[in-house]
C-alpha cells in the first residue's frame, strides 16, 4: 500500500487571503520549479515533500518532527458568494481543510458558509488567522520562528494581537466550536488549531504546514493509503471546453490508476 498526497481544500471569505497563501507557498520554490518544486494545475497546487521541508526548514529541526506524507494537493476555492457549488465540491473532496480568516475582520458570510460545508461533510480543518502583518506596529524578523517573533513584540502589540486572536476564538464558540492558538491546544480532537500568519510575508506558513501534516499523519494515515494498481477513483471538479481539445474534465484522482483508453464511469446525483 502506498501513501498518497494529502488533499487540502483552502476555503474562506473573499479577499481574506486564500490565493495569496498558495501564491506565497508557490513563490518559495520558483527557482526549483524545473526540479519539481511546485506544479500549478487547473485550480490545484501540488506541493511535494521536498518543498514542505524547504519551507519548514528550521522548524523541522527544532521540533524534530519527521514528515512521512509525500506532499499536499491544495484546492483553492473562490470565496465569492457566486461560487457556493465549487466550495461544496472542494469541501466534500478534502481530507483536511484550511479555513482562512482575516484576523482583523473576523467572520464574514463565506467564512460561515465554508464552516457549515466542512461540518456537513465531517472534514477536519485548521484555521489560518491571516493578515497579522496589518496589526499596528507589528514586527517581523525573517530569521526567527513565529512564536519567537510574537514573544519579542512590545507588550501593547502583543495585547492587540491577543485581542484579535481571542475575538476569533469567541466567534468559534458562538458556533459551538472550541478553538485555540496551535501551541496552546490541549486536545487536537476537540479543539481547532489557529495558526496566526501573514500570507503576504510568509510569516507563520511553516507552522501552518507543520500542524497540517502532523494532524494528517496522526489521524488520517489509513485514509491516505491507496492501491496504485487498482481502478481509478476520483472526484469531478468541473467540466469545460478547451480550445483544441474540446470537452475536458478537471478531476482529482485519489485512488488507483487512470490510463489512456480506460472506460470512465461518471455517477450523477
Amino acid at each position: 500500500m502506498a501513501i498518497r498526497k494529502i488533499l487540502v481544500t483552502v476555503v474562506g471569505h473573499v479577499d481574506h487571503g486564500k490565493t495569496t497563501l498558495l501564491d506565497t507557498i508557490r513563490h518559495t520554490t520558483v527557482a526549483a520549479a524545473e526540479k519539481g518544486g511546485i506544479t500549478q494545475a487547473v485550480g490545484v497546487t501540488i506541493v511535494p515533500l521536498a518543498t514542505i521541508k524547504k519551507i519548514c526548514g528550521k522548524l523541522l529541526e527544532v521540533l524534530k518532527q519527521k514528515i512521512t506524507v509525500p506532499g499536499l494537493l491544495c484546492i483553492d476555492t473562490p470565496g465569492h458568494a457566486a461560487f457556493t457549488s465549487l466550495r461544496k465540491r472542494g469541501g466534500s473532496l478534502a481530507d483536511i481543510a484550511i479555513l482562512v480568516v482575516d484576523i482583523n475582520e473576523g467572520f464574514k458570510p463565506q467564512t460561515l458558509e465554508s464552516m457549515e460545508i466542512l461540518k456537513a461533510h465531517k472534514v477536519p480543518f485548521i484555521v489560518a488567522a491571516n493578515k497579522i502583518d496589518l496589526i499596528p506596529y507589528w514586527k517581523y524578523d525573517q530569521k526567527k520562528l513565529l512564536l519567537e517573533n510574537i514573544n519579542e513584540l512590545d507588550y501593547q502589540i502583543q495585547g492587540e494581537f491577543e485581542k484579535r486572536l481571542y475575538g476569533l476564538v469567541g466567534q468559534f464558540q458562538e458556533h459551538d466550536l472550541q478553538a485555540e492558538r496551535f501551541d496552546r491546544v490541549s486536545d487536537y480532537t476537540k479543539q481547532l488549531a489557529i495558526v496566526p500568519l501573514s500570507a503576504r510575508t510568509g510569516q507563520g506558513i511553516p507552522e501552518l504546514l507543520m500542524v497540517l501534516t502532523g494532524l494528517a499523519q496522526k489521524y488520517l494515515e489509513q485514509q491516505l493509503q491507496i492501491e496504485e494498481a487498482g481502478f481509478a477513483k476520483g472526484t469531478l471538479l468541473e467540466v469545460k471546453e478547451e480550445k483544441g481539445l474540446g470537452t475536458t474534465l478537471n478531476t482529482i484522482i485519489y485512488n488507483g490508476h487512470l490510463a489512456v483508453n480506460d472506460t470512465i464511469v461518471i455517477g450523477g446525483v
